[in-house]
């Protein structure tokens, strides 16, 4: 069969074919099951060519050398003994690819970074653009408007956003007599904006990128376990939000239990960085089926300023908007309803 130059997620099923070489590209990856779903559809087009050869390149893996390599002795053990000595792991370090069983050779090492650079514009390009503007804006306008209620400037907007000047400004424009607007070109919402707000809640997976882990062993750790655990490993930019950052702004919140520990991480410009989910507990996998329970939930804050707490312990808490919309998409809708009408009594400027 003759290939085409290059092919990017073509008819192959990998992400790329140059000649009668097949890449497949994982990004990302923090366990051993990304592995395996990435070597499955590469040894079955290797398979079907005869003189073909395949390359799993995984260019950000947190995943150490040495269980990759043992775990790919496993994977090719199931192929026929033709195939092993054409599929390698290419594993990236630096500016080179370190290869399982052999390293690549120079031309093949200009490929692979040809391919990565590819697929990750690709990852960049689905990452939140101006299109996301609004969401964020009216997040940090309902923030302010639950935790400050003075008026802000439009370049504060900005600022906190990291949004440009015309960007916010098209939002703002959109939510027409919602915006309260003062002699001095300040604004702020006028009241709490309910149909506004459901429209927030309706598209906030999708646009801050949530993340699912299941836990797979037996004896599933407690949330409660988990913080404890991240307080020594330490992660840079992450906050607790969900039940247990909206228990900190309110003790009293009507639960029983903690059905699970939502996380905001701070990656404004750039993907999610979810290395520290296999140190944090080797028994957590992505879960990608929204009915399947989860453990551990991340979420993508994208705008300049995190609005993050400082927090006891270590790490943050974040905003109260945040665990708002966390406890609506884990469809606690009661304690997320009891957990706003406080934020608004609290109001600095409420009656």
């Amino acid at each position: 069969m003759a290939h085409p130059a290059i092919s990017e997620r073509g008819d192959f099923g990998v992400d790329a074919v140059i000649g009668d070489k097949f890449f497949q590209v994982k990004v990302g990856v923090s366990g051993l099951r990304s592995v395996r779903e990435g070597f499955m559809p590469l040894a079955y087009w290797v398979g079907k060519e005869l003189k073909s050869k395949g390359f799993l390149v995984l260019p950000d893996a947190s995943v150490t050398i040495e269980r990759l390599r043992e775990h790919w002795q496993r994977l090719v053990s199931i192929v026929r003994p033709d195939l092993r000595d054409r599929l390698s792991l290419c594993v990236g370090q630096g500016d080179h690819f370190i290869g399982i069983p052999h390293d690549p050779d120079i031309r093949t090492q200009h490929l692979l970074a040809k391919i990565v650079a590819t697929q990750l514009s690709h990852v960049n390009s689905a990452r939140p653009s101006r299109g996301d503007a609004s969401f964020v804006v009216f997040k940090i306008l309902l923030h302010h408007w639950l935790m400050d209620g003075r008026p802000v400037t439009t370049d504060w907007l900005a600022q906190t956003s990291g949004y440009s000047y015309p960007t916010v400004a098209k939002p703002i424009a959109g939510m027409g007599s919602l915006i309260e607007r003062q002699s001095d070109r300040k604004i702020r919402l006028r009241r709490f904006p309910r149909d506004e707000f459901a429209r927030l809640v309706a598209v906030a997976e999708s646009v801050r990128g949530t993340v699912r882990f299941g836990d797979r062993s037996a004896q599933p750790r407690a949330p409660e376990a988990h913080v404890r655990r991240l307080e020594n490993l330490k992660p840079p930019n992450l906050a607790i939000g969900g039940v247990l950052g909206a228990m900190h702004y309110l003790p009293g919140l009507d639960l029983v239990g903690v059905p699970r520990l939502d996380l905001s991480q701070h990656a404004p410009g750039r993907g999610l960085d979810l290395a520290f989910i296999e140190r944090l507990d080797p028994a957590l996998k992505r879960v990608d089926d929204p009915t399947e329970p989860a453990s551990v939930v991340v979420h993508h804050v994208h705008h300049a300023n995190s609005l993050f707490t400082p927090r006891e312990g270590g790490l943050y808490w974040a905003d109260p908007v945040e665990c708002l919309l966390d406890l609506h998409e884990a469809h606690l809708e009661a304690q997320a309803m009891q957990f706003l009408k406080a934020l608004e009594r609290r109001r600095p400027d409420a009656a």
